[in-house]
């Protein structure tokens, strides 16, 4: 009988991985947008989109939390979760601020940001910089707004509790929208820092 040992796999091999189960949570989230959209625009059932975007921003860190507690970390999902964020959050605030559940200052705040946010970082991936890791202040910023548009949208449910949902939207959205400029502001040294490393390394390459 032939006995075949495995060997583990080496953290290259880790990093290349595709199909992990965080992947899987953040392609799963990411196919609930269009249907978040449907509900809001198609049914305009704003109780239950409402309730389908702040699920899915209170699962924002089942993925992170299952790829270090079962070492399911990959290169791709260090790519996809934040995206998946940002796709989420985009569309989210876009749809709530056509509908005009949100004031109009609070998403033209949050959209500005989003935007520039956007532009800065594939800029500075055109330009060759290195990827820069999300910092603990953006998630906690994204966090934030994930409760409170949520919220903002339900204040216009017509269910009956929709005036304590207007409360705990402005509650979220101050300190969020804080949390978001600052993270914005903190990723300016560390992108220049990832553009002169980035551009350090293609030098070392061509030598």
């Amino acid at each position: 009988m032939m006995i075949v040992v495995g060997y583990p796999m080496s953290q290259s091999d880790k990093d290349k991985r595709i199909v992990t189960i965080p992947n899987a949570i953040s392609v799963a989230r990411l196919a609930c947008v269009p249907v978040f959209v449907w509900l809001v625009f198609g049914r305009q059932d704003r109780g239950t989109a409402s309730l389908l975007l702040g699920g899915l921003g209170a699962t924002d860190w089942i993925d992170g939390w299952i790829a270090r507690r079962f070492d399911q970390g990959s290169t791709l999902g260090k790519i996809l979760d934040p995206t998946a964020d940002r796709i989420m959050l985009a569309v989210g605030v876009l749809c709530i601020w056509i509908d005009r559940s949100v004031p109009m200052i609070v998403g033209a705040l949050v959209v500005f940001r989003e935007v520039a946010i956007s532009l800065v970082t594939v800029g500075l991936a055109a330009l060759g910089a290195r990827r820069i890791d999300v910092q603990w202040v953006g998630k906690a910023g994204t966090f934030g707004l994930m409760v409170a548009f949520p919220c903002f949208l339900a204040s216009r449910s017509g269910w009956s509790v929709q005036a304590w949902f207007r409360w705990a939207a402005w509650v979220w959205i101050v300190p969020s929208i804080v949390l978001s400029y600052y993270a914005a502001f903190k990723y300016i040294p560390l992108g220049a820092r990832a553009f002169r490393e980035g551009r350090a390394a293609r030098l070392t390459k061509l030598d």
